[in-house]
């Protein structure tokens, strides 16, 4: 059964899903994926463990839909018609924007510190935050970059290296020390940053009359 397909005979009810992901999601931040509990999450949204069971066979599949949440909050939150294939600049601007925002929030902070304190020890959890999270947004950025690329606004010979190489620049000294717990940029600074990479990767991959 693929992971977080629900079992036949118990269809999804979508608020009853969103609190056990909101509880798991808490859960696995505060605690790490091994000590995290399917009891707590079970009376934290007020499911029962079975229910939580019938969703998500097992707590590398809730954990892998848990983290799949909080990474399409960098595409769905962005306003109607900010995937602008015509105008690169603002379209990646609004994303960087957007990326910042994740990867600056507590929850994202702690989501990573947990992930990369449990590497080696729990490999099928660390594969599906990899698969849920920076591997998931590369593959939206490159679907934004075949676009530009398809109307003339970018040139990008291959999407999938250059979404990857745009989230990248985001992921400097600044982040560094976010990481480490040492401080975190202001919005003038994320901002100055954005306008920064933005421009950097324009000049590298401009389109047509650029």
């Amino acid at each position: 059964m693929e992971a977080g397909t629900p079992k036949r005979g118990r269809p999804r009810d979508p608020e009853r899903v969103k609190r056990v992901l909101e509880a798991a999601a808490g859960q696995f931040i505060e605690h790490g994926f091994a000590r995290a509990s399917i009891e707590a999450i079970a009376k934290l949204s007020g499911v029962s463990k079975v229910t939580i069971y019938s969703y998500f066979p097992t707590k590398e599949a809730l954990f892998e839909a848990a983290v799949g949440g909080c990474t399409d909050v960098v595409v769905t939150s962005l306003p109607p018609g900010a995937l602008d294939s015509n105008n690169p600049e603002a379209t990646l601007s609004v994303i960087g924007t957007s990326f910042l925002k994740l990867m600056r929030s507590d929850d994202s902070l702690g989501s990573f510190r947990m992930m990369f304190a449990a590497a080696g020890e729990h490999v099928e959890a660390c594969g599906a935050f990899y698969r849920e999270g920076p591997e998931k947004l590369v593959r939206q950025v490159a679907g934004y970059l075949r676009d530009a690329n398809a109307v003339g606004s970018l040139s990008v010979a291959s999407p999938d290296e250059a979404a990857d190489q745009f989230l990248a620049l985001f992921l400097g000294s600044a982040h560094i020390r976010t990481m480490l717990g040492l401080d975190k940029p202001n919005e003038s600074e994320d901002a100055k940053l954005v306008r920064s990479n933005v421009a950097l990767f324009i000049r590298a991959f401009g389109g047509q009359g650029r």
